[in-house]
């Protein structure tokens, strides 16, 4: 099987930055994604002295930056008003991305109607546009993580930009976990905009729409009143990881598996077992 790169989102350590880029190491993975959306390593924050002692911190660990979170919630661009604000903001980060030694932010826009009529759809294009003129300037990307939509509607979203600078961080899980599709399926017909992947397992408990789903706190999907789904440690969810990793191989893709762990009381322990887990199917013929 085709070898990855294995990385993991810091944020998962659940610690400050610094030792959680040193736990990171410490499992054996090649790569780091963090967080920039706020605190200590938002743009505004980081000096251009501050830049380079990070990436030589990253490096004297042997580690990489593989990308850079660029999330900045409540509904991504879904809103006309704010949205010349948090696309300056997204392009801060993309500039701090690149000077950590990364090419993808990945991000979160919304939930993509199905329609492309929806009111909804326009004011998001619009400022997928915006985003992906920059980061083809710089030969960037701003990768949309995958779950709210179904991968044929992301893909038709994608195609009327006639870009890549707006493209995929491809989350199995998310999948699973809300819309239902098959993420090897969604490999394929996404195909032509993966630029990172997240690995991540889990399984849906009720199927709600993504509208719904994602109108909901994290806090109130995961704990008492009506549990949407569950995220679980790799190998114990739905996603098919060998044919997920086969079809990744298919298409070519070279990126980074992040391993990223949202819940669970050990997610140092979890984060090592998932490396353990990914390095063992990629050692199979």
């Amino acid at each position: 099987m085709k070898q990855f790169p294995i990385g993991v989102l810091a944020d998962s350590f659940r610690t400050d930055t610094k030792t959680a880029l040193e736990l990171a190491a410490r499992c054996g993975v090649q790569g780091v994604q963090v967080y920039a959306t706020n605190g200590e390593m938002a743009p505004e924050n980081l000096s251009r002295e501050q830049r380079r002692e990070f990436v030589r911190t990253v490096q004297g660990l042997g580690l990489t930056v593989s990308a850079l979170c660029g999330d900045l919630g409540d509904h991504g661009f879904i809103y006309p008003e704010k949205n010349p604000d948090r696309i300056e903001r997204s392009k801060r980060i993309l500039d701090l991305a690149q000077d950590l030694g990364t090419s993808v932010v990945t991000t979160h826009i919304g939930v993509v109607p199905e329609d492309p009529a929806h009111e909804r759809y326009k004011v998001m294009q619009e400022a997928c546009f915006a985003l992906s003129q920059y980061a083809d300037q710089m030969g960037a990307h701003f990768a949309i993580e995958t779950g709210p939509e179904r991968a044929v509607t992301l893909k038709g979203f994608l195609d009327a930009l006639h870009s890549t600078g707006v493209a995929v961080n491809l989350d199995p899980a998310n999948f699973v976990m809300v819309t239902g599709d098959d993420p090897v399926q969604a490999v394929y017909t996404l195909k032509d905009y993966i630029v990172h992947t997240h690995a991540k397992d889990g399984k849906n408990l009720v199927r709600r729409p993504a509208e719904v789903v994602y109108g909901l706190s994290e806090q109130e999907i995961m704990d008492g009143g009506g549990m949407t789904y569950i995220e679980l440690p790799l190998g114990e969810g739905d996603v098919d990881f060998p044919a997920y990793l086969k079809a990744l191989g298919d298409i070519g893709y070279t990126g980074f598996l992040t391993i990223e762990r949202e819940v669970g009381d050990d997610p140092s322990k979890d984060i090592r077992l998932a490396v353990d887990f990914l390095s063992r199917l990629m050692q199979k013929a």
